[in-house]
């Protein structure tokens, strides 16, 4: 079989390597003209090709931000792809994904997102084992062919991950809060350090839970901002639900209610005993 990754970046890349000697040919599209070159020097593809050329590709993954899928599902719809082909998107949110895929290709599609990553990006950012015991959580599943399914399946298996099943509504939902709202709490505990005056003595004292909480905000803006954008119903609530538990955590400090805050506290605990 052969297989095309549209993206080479953390995700495309990583399921290179993870997949290599699955697949008789790995080939390759992305618009970042040095992420081909490292993406042919790591042996991540064996060639990079045109969105044109993926006609002739039995697997097309699709591992890029959330609208540069729907642009390529798009233009895919207007190839002769191989009747069987089967296209696995790893976008972050699936309700617009699944609703803008072209009808002649929602056959082909596997909606589907990889709960596994890191804060870094692009080719060199490759782990061979990124996605081993991770989730896979595949949306709205009954609107795949079943070659489709049965192929994609195969290949998640492959790569050793949980695979869930859920509809895109609830996935969304489920994302924005234990996904997009953490990345916004990031980016925001790191600005608001930056805004202090003495932000380089700050960042001296930073130790391991400091750097555990603002490691996310080293994430590709680009890409987040897109998620956000997708997703931002669900996010505004995920943030709301937050807000109010912070406004919680003020109002107990400032009226020295240290026992209940420390209930408070043990009550967030008990998320850990249901990982």
């Amino acid at each position: 079989m052969i297989c095309a990754i549209v993206g080479l970046g953390l995700m495309g890349g990583s399921f290179s390597l993870a997949m290599r000697g699955y697949f008789k040919e790995i080939i390759g599209v992305d618009h970042n003209e040095n992420h081909c070159k490292s993406a042919l020097e790591l042996g991540l593809v064996d060639q990079i090709v045109e969105i044109e050329d993926l006609k002739k590709a039995d697997v097309i993954i699709l591992a890029i931000p959330i609208r540069g899928i729907i642009a390529v599902l798009k233009e895919l719809s207007q190839l002769n792809l191989k009747e069987n082909c089967t296209i696995i998107d790893f976008g972050s949110t699936k309700k617009t994904i699944i609703q803008k895929c072209p009808k002649n290709i929602r056959k082909n599609l596997v909606a589907s997102h990889p709960m596994a990553g890191t804060e870094y990006s692009g080719p060199l950012a490759a782990i061979a084992d990124l996605y081993e015991n991770k989730v896979m959580v595949v949306c709205n599943i009954e609107e795949s062919g079943e070659i489709q399914r049965k192929r994609a399946i195969e290949i998640f298996n492959k790569l050793k991950m949980k695979i869930k099943y859920m509809n895109a509504d609830e996935h969304d939902r489920h994302a924005a809060f234990i996904s997009h709202m953490p990345h916004i709490v990031s980016f925001s505990i790191a600005n608001a350090v930056l805004k202090q005056e003495d932000k380089e003595h700050i960042v001296t004292l930073a130790a391991g839970g400091f750097r555990d909480m603002s490691r996310l905000a080293k994430s590709n803006p680009h890409m987040w901002g897109d998620i956000f954008k997708e997703n931002k119903k669900n996010l505004l609530d995920s943030i709301k639900a937050f807000k109010n538990e912070l406004k919680k955590a003020k109002a107990m400090i400032e009226n020295e209610e240290w026992e209940k805050l420390k209930k408070w506290m043990e009550m967030g605990n008990e998320l850990h005993k249901i990982m």
